[in-house]
C-alpha cells in the first residue's frame, strides 16, 4: 500500500472512538445517504481503505449473500463487530522481533505482520509453518476473517495485550502511534494513549 493510500485509509479512522460513532449528517461513502450515529464500515481490499457504510449498503456485503461482497479479491468486505480478549504467545514466536503488532490474514492465505511505527505500518510476511502452530493452539484464530480482523498483541511498556479485532481497530491504532510519536521511544503521552486504546476495548 502506498504513502498516499495508507494516509487516507488512516485518516478516516484516527478520530473513530470505539463505540464508532459519528456525526449523523456525514454520508455513507458508497451511496452518499446520511448515516445514523451507529453505523457499518467496509473494507475496500484493493485499496485496503475503511469506509462507513449505511445499512443498506453494508447488507450487500453480509457474509454469505450472493451479492458483490462474495465476488472475490478486491471487492467490498463488511467489517465485523467483535472483539475478543484472548491469551497467547509473544510476537517473537511467529518471527517478530517487536512488542506492539497486528496480524492480518489476505486472500492469498499469506499472513502479513504489521508493525505501527511513526512512518506508519511496517510490514513483513509471517512464516507460514509459525502461524499454522499457533492457529493449531488457539481456536479463536482459526476463525479470524480475511482482512477484516487482525491477531493485535501488545507486549511492551508494562501492557500484555493479545485481541481478535476489526482491521479499523488495528488502523487506529497505527494512526495513533504515527500521530503521537515523540523523541526516540515515543514519549509518555504516546504510551498513556496506547493503554487508554486498550483500557477502552475491555468495557
Amino acid at each position: 500500500m502506498t504513502d498516499a493510500v495508507t494516509a487516507s485509509a488512516l485518516g478516516r479512522v484516527i478520530n473513530r472512538p470505539v463505540a464508532r460513532r459519528r456525526r449523523a449528517a456525514e454520508p455513507c461513502e458508497l451511496c452518499g445517504d446520511p448515516l445514523p450515529a451507529e453505523h457499518a464500515h467496509l473494507l475496500e481490499e484493493r485499496k485496503d481503505l475503511v469506509l462507513c457504510a449505511c445499512r443498506a449498503c453494508a447488507l450487500l456485503f453480509e457474509p454469505g449473500e450472493p451479492g458483490p461482497g462474495e465476488a472475490g479479491p478486491g471487492r467490498f468486505r463488511l467489517v465485523p463487530h467483535r472483539r475478543v480478549r484472548l491469551t497467547g504467545p509473544p510476537p517473537s514466536e511467529l518471527g517478530v522481533p517487536v512488542g506492539l503488532a497486528f496480524f492480518v490474514r489476505r486472500s492469498d492465505g499469506t499472513v502479513v505482520a504489521h508493525y505501527p511505527s511513526p512512518m506508519g505500518a511496517t510490514r513483513w510476511e509471517v512464516d507460514a509453518a509459525a502461524w499454522e502452530r499457533l492457529i493449531s493452539r488457539y481456536e479463536e484464530l482459526r476463525s479470524m476473517r480475511t482482512a477484516v480482523e487482525g491477531f493485535l498483541v501488545a507486549i511492551v511498556r508494562g501492557l500484555d495485550e493479545r485481541w481478535l479485532l476489526p482491521i479499523d481497530d488495528c488502523h487506529r491504532l497505527v494512526a495513533l502511534v504515527r500521530q503521537e510519536w515523540t523523541g526516540m521511544s515515543g514519549g509518555q503521552r504516546l504510551w498513556d494513549r496506547i493503554a487508554a486504546f486498550f483500557a477502552e476495548l475491555d468495557r
